[in-house]
């Protein structure tokens, strides 16, 4: 936001000079907003800058598809990659359920050495792991319903949602990143 005259920004605290030749004091922004109307300002808001969310859209109001698409060129031919093989843009689906494998496969490498020493030496696995691993393996396999399952972006930023109670309190994990509660 400032104030401009034919389009130059009259920075608050300086002197300035307008095209006529009238000079005015560092302190011109005292003057009332008639005065300075008068003196050939103009006010101009900052421009609005419109946002959207990456995760969901390319641009405003151009969505980002659920599914993948095959790449083709300007004529609808098929782009290939250097090995010949189809080119594919991923879809949200896709990126969202590779993104929660990659989560699962996070939360189980904490564990991985249980289970190697199981191989190895026979030593048991505590049960609380094992019920741990469960429940990820689980977790991970609803989260990947609940995103393959969605029909559309409107339920596909629903998974994102925090839950809330009445009250408006937040009762758990957003269903995208509900995994348990480490063991």
């Amino acid at each position: 936001m400032a104030w401009k005259h034919n389009g130059r920004t009259i920075q608050i605290g300086k002197a300035w000079v307008s095209d006529d030749n009238t000079k005015y004091p560092r302190q011109w922004n005292n003057l009332t907003d008639a005065q300075k109307k008068s003196a050939g300002l103009v006010w101009e808001d900052d421009p609005v800058v419109e946002t959207f969310d990456t995760k969901f859209y390319w641009a405003k109001d151009i969505e980002r598809k659920l599914a993948d698409e095959n790449v083709v060129d300007e004529d609808g031919k098929a782009v290939n990659d250097p090995t010949g093989k189809q080119m594919v843009n991923l879809g949200l689906k896709s990126i969202w359920v590779a993104q929660t494998k990659s989560t699962a496969n996070s939360l189980l490498q904490k564990s991985d050495w249980e289970i190697t020493r199981k191989a190895e030496k026979g030593t048991a696995i505590a049960s609380a792991t094992s019920t741990y691993r469960d429940k990820v393996r689980t977790a991970c396999n609803t989260i990947e319903t609940k995103i393959n399952n969605c029909s559309n972006l409107t339920a596909f930023k629903a998974l994102f949602d925090t839950p809330k109670d009445s009250d408006g309190m937040s009762t758990g994990n957003p269903p995208i990143y509900d995994f348990p509660d480490e063991a």
